[in-house]
């Protein structure tokens, strides 16, 4: 019997795609769900779970929030309907949220990096990161943190096992 390909679950559905990169370069302050404005042969192709969020980050324009450099390959099943796969899309939050995050964009040098993009309740949501730069040294010491915690579990385990036996 064949195994399903299962995909992990976001906050509220399937993940389509996550940027690892993100929480490796930036240090996140705060997350937002926003829902994000597609076409239909985009939301078919996230259906089928392609896309990337390698290169993608949010700007602040003429307060709107929008999605740059986020590729949707184009679905194979569309004709001329297609998308261009690196156009600029539109994201929905409420206006409070997007002045506060004006607010904290302008002032200092934090940038908005999409973390995921998912399904919930059958729409398309990304999860936006208000971000902020790491210095190669924050970088260092995370790694160094994570490989304690993993000496620290490795012995307790080798003591609960130690017990046991």
């Amino acid at each position: 019997m064949a195994k399903k390909n299962r995909k992990k679950k976001a906050p509220g559905g399937q993940v389509i795609a996550t940027n690892r990169r993100a929480r490796h370069d930036y240090t996140i302050l705060d997350t937002f769900e926003c829902g994000i404005v597609l076409v239909g042969p985009e939301i078919k192709s996230l259906r089928e779970g392609r896309a990337s969020l390698a290169e993608a980050f949010a700007t602040i324009d003429d307060g709107e929030v929008w999605l740059r450099q986020l590729h949707i390959p184009e679905y194979s099943m569309a004709s001329w309907t297609n998308h261009s796969p690196r156009r600029t899309r539109k994201l929905l939050l409420h206006r409070r949220e997007i002045d506060s995050l004006y607010g904290k964009v302008r002032d200092g040098n934090k940038t908005l990096v999409p973390l995921s993009l998912y399904l919930k309740d059958g729409r398309v949501k990304v999860e936006l990161g208000l971000a902020q730069g790491k210095q190669d040294y924050d970088k260092r010491q995370d790694i160094k943190r994570r490989t304690e915690e993993r000496e620290v579990v490795r012995e307790l385990g080798r003591r609960v096992k130690g017990m046991t036996a």
